[in-house]
């Protein structure tokens, strides 16, 4: 492959997401400088591997007008699904995360410099918080797009993203940034500055950033005002039938017999109504007004303030031995707002309590003719009688507590990574040695909580009367209140040694190989508060998680010249590397990984990979303590939230994947500045750690009862109250399977024109499939948003053209994502919204050098203020965060002082 100006301008001023395989070196240099690349261990002169890498310069992440580095990886067109963001309110806990191909966060690597990022956030962690990584002191990022387990172990299955810092920086940076919406919400305000020098034998670098990010509301979003549910009218506002001042239901569990769709007797309850609201604190008949509009109280965009500590130094030995250090530390002060909470519970009707319920009603349903089974109408709706409700009738209550309060959860995060080591030369061999800690500890609580377990007991002691709402003020509620309090982390040690070097002459030129060993313990642990823990809260009891584990690794990485400097191959070479991994969990095994590069001429590589990866259960995922979690169901009579009781397994092993990617890298003598490369992948995944889809369970086990004695069923053990509530248990297994494949094209021109330079790039991402199989038919997701695991567009493209002077400089940006259908309108006649439309994002920024000191840069994101689309199915915010833009028009702007 030709080393060109071309090959030059493409690294040091690399456009949006551009992918390419070249470095230049300097053709004046006498040595050249071998470099290590993300995929592999051997040091090389250039950047020519087999496998595909994305490069992101520190110049696109300033231009992007971003303060956290996942404002930028996730617009990335290798990525898709369930990312969190700061526009995922409920069940975020503050993070931030990267998923490559849409297989989920945890099986994208993150390393640092090389090595490996320790799992923080909150909870018992399972992936890097992005949040974590100072954006200020990023040099440049690489993303691998191809597995790489045999290099870097778990986790490398959908690809790596390396994140290089500036450790040779000298002198005195300093950004002042801000940025806030056209609907003057969602302000972010950011300092930082780092400052480097050199001495005779060394280099230190210290860098400080302090963001502060401010929030929206979804109240002042046309699109997000209020829960939308689509009726035969067409789209209305709904909320939550826990509702402000109570929703009560006749807990009479008494049932009838009917004939279910598959011919067999099947149970129904014989209440049959939607209960009674105390809305306005008059009792009446529940309907659709009396829903509680919770998405008023909820944030669009949530806030965080953020502290990074950053240092790195290297000093000189001696001639063949260097020292290295590098210190990252985060504090995140993180919030999230729901509304106030929703509590439940029964009891009795009883003559101490307020009179009122008498005059209200409920249905039953009837067994007209006596044969055993309930009756229906002409047009198959049962037949009712009216029935006042009476002393000693059991209850079920449900309220929203709006007297109390919005829950408001907040997280306090300190993230801690320490690496030192020593490297240097034995000969022509280098080596290195180092010792990586991280450490990474939170702290989350929620305010504005219930003791219902007090409540209960109140109630059954006749000290408490929850029919009069006289009862539910806040005085009378503030002994039952508490802010519930839980603390988590994650801890983990590396050490590990490696030399890398050249093995022997070949005719083509020199083998070369790297070889390593690494020790690596983790752990994590997550204790929730202790009302939490037996049960007296609201919810279910939570249980702690704690457990860790460790594994011996050794590896092995070849690079084999075989042809050169023939007709029709320039190059040609093989790698190959194997990685041997024994987990104290699980026990021994081993992944492999196959490239090869076929320089044909100065102008075209062709390349393929072919690999086995893993990825082994995390602790949160062998250990964690059962918990409840609320998820969206749908079934006739039912709440639209099923409490599924989730846990860890001890008995899962690790996910096991084959991969490939086949692609070309073309640099045309005849197009001077054009490039491009074209690679195809194909991932499929066997023994996938997964749980059952909850709507499966539902359909399985609620329809019929045919399925009633399946081990499905018997684990899931689901129950439907007389409330229409569905619980039921889903814990995590090795039962999946994943496979997705697709293209990835970058186009890429560099020209002069008018006196100024240039730069195009296009960017495009095909997916062709992405097959999950669990239970039941697989799903090809290609081309679907989900509620919950986010969208799958199947085509996603950024195009980037920028323009500069020698003071100035303008980027113009296009996001385009394809129409997506609706998962939850797969299997439905009819549906009110069962695609989203293509969305185009618009940005543009520019940058004015006003002399060698200082500098000023602006812009606007989402320039023509595009809405996201409503679909049947969203998650939250009526649209899914998880892939479009949900604040609209966003304006930021930035000065730079440097000495």
């Amino acid at each position: 492959m030709k080393k060109s100006i071309l090959s030059l301008a493409v690294f040091a001023a690399i456009p949006m997401f551009s992918s390419t395989q070249v470095f230049a070196a300097d053709e004046a240099a006498q040595t050249i400088e071998k470099i290590q690349v993300t995929g592999s261990r051997i040091k090389r002169s250039d950047m020519e591997t087999a496998s595909p890498i994305t490069l992101i310069s520190a110049d696109e992440i300033k231009a992007s007008g971003v303060n956290s580095i996942d404002g930028i990886l996730q617009k990335m067109t290798a990525t898709g699904g369930a990312m969190t963001n700061p526009g995922i309110n409920n069940g975020s806990g503050g993070n931030a995360s990267i998923d490559l191909r849409g297989l989920g966060s945890q099986r994208t690597l993150v390393l640092v410099n090389g090595r490996r990022m320790i799992n923080s956030g909150t909870g018992a962690a399972s992936t890097v918080d992005l949040n974590t990584i100072p954006v200020s002191m990023i040099k440049r990022v690489e993303v691998l797009k191809d597995g790489a387990s045999a290099v870097y172990g778990t986790d490398a299955v959908a690809g790596v993203v390396n994140i290089i810092l500036k450790d040779d920086f000298e002198g005195f940076d300093m950004n002042l940034n801000t940025a806030a919406t056209s609907k003057h919400d969602a302000e972010e305000n950011s300092i930082d500055f780092t400052v480097g020098a050199s001495f005779d034998r060394g280099n230190v670098v210290v860098g400080v950033q302090y963001t502060d990010r401010g929030q929206a509301s979804q109240a002042d979003r046309d699109f997000s005002s209020c829960p939308i549910a689509e009726g035969s009218n067409g789209l209305f506002c709904t909320g939550s039938s826990y509702s402000q001042g109570g929703h009560i239901w006749n807990g009479n569990n008494e049932k009838g017999k009917i004939v279910g769709d598959d011919g067999k007797d099947q149970e129904l309850s014989l209440i049959d109504d939607n209960g009674v609201s105390g809305l306005g604190n008059a009792y009446h008949r529940y309907s659709n007004a009396d829903s509680y509009n919770y998405a008023k109280d909820s944030y669009l965009y949530t806030p965080m303030e953020r502290l990074n500590l950053t240092g790195l130094a290297n000093f000189q030995i001696s001639d063949e031995t260097n020292f290295f250090a590098e210190l990252t530390y985060t504090k995140r002060w993180s919030e999230q707002k729901l509304a106030p909470q929703p509590i439940w519970f029964d009891f009795e009707y009883t003559d101490a309590m307020d009179s009122s319920l008498l005059s209200q009603t409920y249905d039953r349903r009837l067994d007209v003719n006596g044969d055993g089974y309930l009756d229906t109408d002409a047009d198959g709706n049962y037949i009712t009688e009216t029935v006042n409700y009476q002393r000693e009738d059991d209850i079920s209550y449900g309220r929203r507590m709006v007297e109390s309060g919005t829950r408001d959860l907040a997280q306090t995060v300190d993230t801690v990574r320490v690496v030192v080591g020593l490297d240097g030369y034995v000969g022509d061999y280098s080596w290195d040695i180092s010792a990586n800690f991280g450490r990474n500890d939170s702290v989350s609580s929620m305010a504005n909580l219930h003791n219902v377990g007090s409540i209960t007991k109140d109630i059954l002691e006749g000290n408490f009367d929850p029919v009069n709402q006289n009862s539910w003020t806040k005085e009378n509620m503030d002994e039952y209140m508490y802010t519930e309090q839980s603390s988590a982390g994650s801890q983990m040690f590396i050490l590990a040694a490696s030399l890398s070097g050249e093995l022997f002459e070949m005719p083509a030129g020199y083998a070369g190989f790297a070889a390593g060993i690494e020790r690596r313990q983790e752990k994590a642990w997550d204790t929730p508060d202790s009302l939490t823990a037996q049960g007296l809260a609201n919810d279910p009891k939570e249980e702690p998680t704690s457990g860790g584990y460790d594994v011996n690794e050794a590896y092995l990485e070849v690079a084999l010249p075989l042809v050169a400097n023939t007709a029709f191959a320039d190059n040609i070479e093989l790698s190959a590397a194997i990685r041997a991994f024994d987990y104290s969990t699980f026990g021994s095994d081993r992944t492999w990984k196959l490239g090869l590069t076929w320089k044909v001429n100065s102008e075209l590589m062709l390349r393929s990979v072919v690999s086995t990866a893993f990825r082994a259960p995390t602790v949160d995922e062998l250990y964690s303590g059962n918990s409840p979690s609320f998820e969206q169901i749908t079934y006739p009579g039912a709440q639209d939230q099923a409490e599924v009781t989730v846990g860890g397994n001890d008995q899962l092993t690790p996910e096991e994947a084959d991969t490939t990617t086949i692609g070309l890298v073309y640099e045309p003598e005849w197009f001077d500045g054009f490039s491009m490369t074209v690679d195809y992948y194909e991932i499929e995944i066997e023994n996938a750690i997964a749980s059952v889809n909850e709507q499966y369970i539902v359909d399985q086990c609620l329809k019929t009862s045919a399925n009633a004695d399946s081990a499905l069923c018997q684990s899931a053990n689901v129950q439907l109250d007389s409330t229409g509530r569905i619980s039921l248990n889903n814990q995590q297994q090795n039962i999946g399977s994943e496979k997705t494949s697709g293209v990835d094209l970058n186009l890429a021109y560099v020209f002069e024109a008018l006196d100024l330079s240039w730069r195009a790039a296009l960017d495009t991402t095909y997916l062709d499939e992405y097959v999950v199989e669990i239970t039941g038919d697989p799903v090809d997701y290609a081309g679907l948003v989900t509620a919950g695991k986010g969208g799958f567009a199947d085509l996603k493209s950024n195009l980037s053209l920028k323009v500069s002077a020698d003071s100035w400089s303008a980027t113009y940006k296009a996001r385009y994502i394809a129409g997506m259908d609706s998962y939850n309108c797969l299997n439905k006649d009819t549906c009110y919204a069962p695609t989203t439309p293509t969305v185009i994002y618009h940005d543009i920024s520019g940058s004015y050098i006003v002399n060698d000191n200082l500098s000023f840069s602006a812009g606007v994101n989402n320039l023509f203020d595009k809405q996201p689309p409503y679909y049947t199915g969203n998650t939250d915010s009526n649209t899914d965060p998880y892939t479009f833009d949900v604040l609209g028009r966003r304006l930021f702007a930035g000065v730079n002082v440097k000495f």
